[in-house]
């Protein structure tokens, strides 16, 4: 039958060995070469496909190379993008993100499936890249890389900006700065746009960082991070990663000034302080210096006030008081009318006295008459008071007992009585009564004295040369008595 295949005819008898059959002229193929023919024929029709779906199981190996997956509603293709092409994308691929990739299909023998090899890929739309935003600005914020504000110094040295050098948004910086507060700028120069562009931004950042203070660098007390306005897709580096967590952990305040006031990155999130343009950066970064050199001024006229205002004060209160205070013939007023009450009182007590004296020595009368009354009054007294010699000789004799008690108490005292008894004094010069050993074995010669006279001895073991002296005449007698 025309049209009919030998595998159509089942009268044909299987058998155990393959075989030609009649009008088979083909070899049979290896699997190897069909998947190379299979290979050729879909990467000829399918040499260039655009395609747009959501990315799924996004994993980056070892090699370099992304393997991901694009689906829709319905369908899934596996997709692949070699690291040769992987660092040109301009955003890190994630799940979820809507894309369109460009490439060509191909078929993997190993597994025999299809896939497309991407050489491009961009986020689909808009509307798609503020969605991947607000996805990563949740994540950001989750794992507290946002609300981490620091104090910006109030006038720093030196300050460092991250932004392109060629812009208008370094000169617009630097003019500002010039203008409020002259300050030491360091500009560290990277690209704000385009591929790579995220990594050059996050690498200043920490390199700012990582400066040490008192280096040859000087270490930046603020940073700025800037750039001119534009699309989402133009600010997209300042969205990135790498950035977020570069200014997040920068150990530097860091003021984000990326775009215009209408425009928010994740960059603005995570920096210490957002400004709407450049110029309102740099006004945040300093204050102005005409400001305050007026405070400074007006400060140090407060203080001058301060300082005269407790002394014109004082003035005023000592003033107030010396008016107050009395005159000093005011003070002395009191006392001179006092001083005048006790002289009058004086002058009458002594005229009162002197009456008084009179008025006794009148009520006397003293008459010749009672003169001579007087003095017979005291002949008689006088002859009534019986004179005897016994009023005289009764003191006498009680002081000469007296007088004996203290001469037998002397004699008892003497220092030279026992001699009498046949002791002796010892003395030597300078030691008039010597009374142990100690001290005259210390002695050159020794002076001993008996009650008839006094006698030289030398001290020690020599041969003692003695001296005798003529015996003192005997104290005869006992001292008088005056």
């Amino acid at each position: 039958m025309a049209g009919q295949t030998p595998y159509d005819d089942d009268t044909a008898d299987d058998g155990l060995v393959a075989k030609g059959r009649d009008g088979d002229n083909a070899a049979p193929l290896s699997i190897t070469e069909l998947s190379h023919a299979l290979k050729r024929t879909v990467e000829d029709r399918f040499g260039f496909v655009r395609l747009r779906g959501e990315l799924s199981g996004v994993k980056r190996a070892a090699s370099g190379h992304l393997y991901m997956s694009l689906k829709d509603e319905k369908s899934v293709l596996d997709a692949v993008m070699w690291k040769s092409a992987a660092p040109r994308l301009a955003f890190v691929p994630e799940d979820g993100i809507e894309v369109v990739a460009s490439g060509k299909l191909t078929t993997y023998p190993g597994r025999s499936k299809y896939q497309i090899v991407v050489e491009r890929m961009e986020i689909a739309g808009e509307g798609a890249l503020l969605a991947l935003l607000e996805k990563n600005r949740k994540r950001f914020e989750a794992e507290g890389l946002f609300g981490n504000v620091r104090r910006l110094p109030f006038a720093p040295r030196t300050i460092g900006v991250v932004t392109s050098p060629t812009g208008a948004v370094i000169r617009d910086i630097l003019h500002r700065l010039e203008d409020r507060f002259p300050s030491h700028v360091i500009v560290w120069p990277v690209i704000v746009q385009g591929q790579g562009a995220a990594e050059q931004v996050a690498k200043a950042v920490r390199g700012f960082g990582a400066l040490e203070p008192g280096g040859a660098v000087p270490r930046p007390d603020l940073l700025i991070v800037a750039r001119g306005g534009g699309s989402i897709e133009d600010l997209w580096a300042f969205n990135e990663e790498a950035v977020v967590r570069a200014v997040a952990e920068s150990p530097i305040p860091v003021i984000s000034a990326v775009g215009h006031e209408t425009d928010t990155t994740l960059c603005d999130y995570a920096a210490d302080m957002r400004a709407p343009t450049p110029t309102a950066a740099a006004e945040l970064a300093v204050p102005v210096k005409r400001d305050l050199a007026n405070t400074l001024d007006d400060l140090a006229l407060r203080q001058r006030k301060c300082a005269i205002r407790p002394v014109e004060l004082g003035r005023e209160r000592l003033a107030a008081r010396a008016e107050r205070m009395p005159q000093p013939a005011q003070l002395l007023q009191p006392h001179a009318q006092r001083l005048d009450e006790l002289g009058e009182r004086l002058r009458r007590g002594l005229v009162d006295r002197a009456a008084k004296g009179r008025e006794r020595l009148a009520d006397l009368r003293l008459s010749p008459a009672i003169l001579r009354g007087n003095l017979r009054d005291a002949r008689q007294r006088l002859g009534a008071a019986r004179l005897t010699p016994q009023l005289i000789e009764r003191p006498i004799a009680e002081r000469r007992e007296r007088l004996g008690s203290l001469e037998r108490l002397r004699l008892q005292l003497d220092p030279k009585a026992p001699l009498q008894r046949g002791y002796a004094l010892v003395c030597a010069p300078g030691h008039p009564v010597i009374t142990s050993r100690k001290t005259a074995s210390e002695q050159p010669i020794l002076t001993l004295e008996f009650a008839d006279g006094t006698l030289q001895a030398v001290p020690g073991d020599a041969p003692r040369k003695t001296v005798k002296r003529k015996a003192k005449p005997p104290e005869s007698g006992q001292p008088k008595l005056l």
